[in-house]
């Protein structure tokens, strides 16, 4: 019987750092034939135009899948079996198979659908990598276990004591088998190193944590572990979230807090002043607590686009390769429900 094709599982928080983690990966792949499925939450595929703008052979656009019919996690059976059956049949199978998930999905799922009985004699999960915004966590934003942060929000009936987000957090922290502190050209080496011991501590024995910045890591750290989670389960179990399999009935967009969040589109025209225009989506950011911001602009005199990706109030661009299309700027903007969309569009515009 050949042997498996290994699959590896990119997850974590939105903005962490992932699509820029599988970018390095590809552009220093050694070789390897990488097939990657994304699962975008939003209604722009940035991260795959991004992927497939980074300028390597081993982006060819045939090689990138995007699933944004919802999060990967509920919707295992319609999207992602079929996308994996229709790669495992290609003649030109690939060495390796990369998927990164929305920042909102549950890991657990979708390695629990590596047990399919139409895939799981084919493909195994090689590792499941978390990737932490190790600035955003050693700040609190999702630091939920902190002792402090415990400790106000006991204080105080009216905080919520166990929010979707320090879940979901804590969610892809139990299924992990390598985390990844990206960012730490962000911090103090005594804080990274502080933060990557707690996580070690919280985290399954013999789970690897490893500082990053910029998702910079070798191919073959990252590749290759060989773990099998499929057949770890048990060890992995969801710390809050329990999918019940044979329950048709079961919420699952619901169960993960998928309605405690508001993404949309924002397209606007040229941009003449790319750095003043950068300076207004951080004040954006800021004013309207959102926590993603991604996508094109199209700069004027510019012929290549510039892609532009901020997480909080750090906002991030480079010029990639020219428009496939119109020229426009195009943003996803991801945040918690509630967010002013007129609001934010009027900011952006003016």
């Amino acid at each position: 019987m050949p042997a498996k094709i290994p699959a590896t599982v990119v997850t974590g928080f939105l903005g962490a750092g992932k699509t820029t983690l599988i970018r390095h990966m590809l552009q220093n792949a050694g070789g390897r034939r990488i097939a990657l499925i994304i699962n975008e939450f939003g209604d722009l595929g940035v991260d795959g135009d991004i992927l497939k703008g980074c300028g390597d052979e081993t982006c060819r656009e045939e090689d990138v899948v995007e699933l944004s019919n919802g999060c990967i996690c509920c919707t295992v059976a319609d999207d992602f079996i079929p996308t994996m059956e229709k790669l495992l049949e290609r003649a030109d199978k690939p060495d390796h198979i990369v998927i990164e998930t929305s920042g909102l999905a549950l890991p657990q799922p979708l390695v629990r659908a590596f047990n399919w009985p139409g895939i799981s004699t084919k493909v195994t999960v090689d590792g499941v990598v978390t990737v932490v915004d190790g600035k955003a966590v050693a700040e609190g934003r999702f630091a939920h276990d902190l002792a402090a942060v415990d400790a106000q929000r006991a204080q105080d009936d009216n905080l919520d004591h166990d929010t979707p987000l320090s879940e979901l957090f804590e969610d892809q922290i139990a299924c992990a088998d390598m985390i990844v502190v990206n960012k730490t050209d962000l911090m103090d080496a005594s804080e990274a190193e502080a933060l990557a011991a707690r996580l070690k501590a919280e985290a399954r024995s013999g789970v690897q944590v490893i500082k990053a910045s910029m998702g910079a890591l070798p191919v073959d750290v990252l590749l290759g572990q060989g773990v099998g989670a499929e057949s770890d389960l048990e060890s992995r179990h969801e710390v809050h979230h329990h999918h019940h399999d044979d329950d048709a009935d079961h919420d699952h967009a619901h169960e993960h807090g998928h309605d405690e969040f508001d993404s949309f589109v924002v397209t606007l025209g040229e941009i003449d002043d790319a750095p003043a225009f950068k300076a207004k989506v951080t004040e954006v950011i800021r004013a309207h607590d959102i926590l993603r911001l991604k996508g094109f602009v199209a700069v004027t005199d510019k012929p290549m686009r510039m892609t532009l990706q901020a997480v909080g109030p750090r906002v991030d661009s480079y010029f990639d390769q020219p428009f496939p299309g119109a020229r426009e700027t195009r943003l996803v903007v991801i945040g918690e429900a509630g967010l002013d969309q007129e609001a934010i569009r009027s900011a952006l515009s003016t």
